[in-house]
C-alpha cells in the first residue's frame, strides 16, 4: 500500500501524513524536507541556487532521509539538519530549488529507494513519483487559512505570510496540480483529526476493495 498526500504549501501535508502513517503503522516520506535540505546545503555553500551548484553541494555533502511515522529527519553524516530546514531563508529559496529538474530527479530517486508500505507526502507524489499508488489525496485551503496556521508556528505577521504563500502558489503551480484520480480535501473547515479521519476512511475502503 502506498498512500500519497499532495497539496499546496502550508495545507497541513506533514501533520496529516504523520497522523495517517501512525494510524496505519507505517512510515511516511517527506519529499519537502529533501527539497529543503538541498536548499539549505546550497545556501550554506554560498551557491546561487542554480542546478549545478545545488547538485554539487548534494554530491559533496550527501544527505539521507530518516522516514519515521512520527516525523521525518534529514541527516548529513552525523549532523541532524532537521531543525534548520524551516528557516525563513530556506522558505524563500525552496521554490526556486524545487523546480530544478536535476534536483527533482535526485529527490524522487531518494524516495523510490524506500520499500512500501508508506505514506508519501509532497508535491507531485501522486502524479510523477508514485503514479501507481492506489490511494491519492490532495490537500488545499485558502491562503488566509494557511497563513493563520503558519503564524501559530512562527512569530511572523499573518499578512506577510499570506502574501508569501500566494507568491509560493504561483511558483509551485506546475507541481501542485492534483492527480486526476486524487481525492481533493479542503482542510479549511476541518481540524487535523477530521482530515486524518477522512483520509483513513477512504484508505480502508480502497484496501478492502
Amino acid at each position: 500500500m502506498i498512500v500519497t498526500i499532495d497539496g499546496v504549501a502550508a495545507s497541513g501535508k506533514s501533520s496529516v501524513s504523520s497522523g495517517v502513517a501512525r494510524a496505519l503503522g507505517v512510515p511516511y516520506l517527506s519529499s519537502g524536507l529533501l527539497y529543503r535540505a538541498a536548499t539549505l546545503l546550497g545556501l550554506e555553500a554560498g551557491a546561487d541556487l542554480s542546478e549545478a551548484a545545488v547538485l554539487e553541494a548534494l554530491h559533496t555533502h550527501p544527505v539521507r532521509l530518516e522516514p519515521l511515522a512520527q516525523g521525518n529527519r534529514v541527516w548529513q553524516g552525523e549532523r541532524d539538519l532537521t531543525a534548520d530546514l524551516h528557516s525563513t531563508a530556506v522558505d524563500h529559496g525552496v521554490s526556486v530549488v524545487a523546480v530544478l529538474p536535476g534536483v527533482r530527479e535526485w529527490v524522487n530517486a531518494q524516495l523510490r529507494e524506500v520499500a512500501p508500505p508508506f505514506v508519501a507526502e509532497g508535491r507531485d507524489m501522486g502524479t510523477a513519483v508514485f503514479p501507481q499508488a492506489p490511494a491519492k489525496f490532495y490537500l488545499t485551503a485558502s491562503p488566509r487559512v494557511r497563513a493563520g496556521r503558519r503564524a501559530q508556528e512562527r512569530p511572523e505577521d499573518v499578512d506577510a505570510i499570506e502574501a508569501a504563500l500566494i507568491r509560493r502558489d504561483e511558483l509551485d503551480r506546475v507541481q501542485s496540480a492534483p492527480a486526476p484520480d486524487a481525492v481533493v480535501i479542503d482542510t479549511g473547515p476541518l481540524d487535523l483529526a477530521g482530515v486524518i479521519g477522512a483520509i483513513l476512511e477512504r484508505v480502508v475502503a480502497v484496501d478492502q476493495g
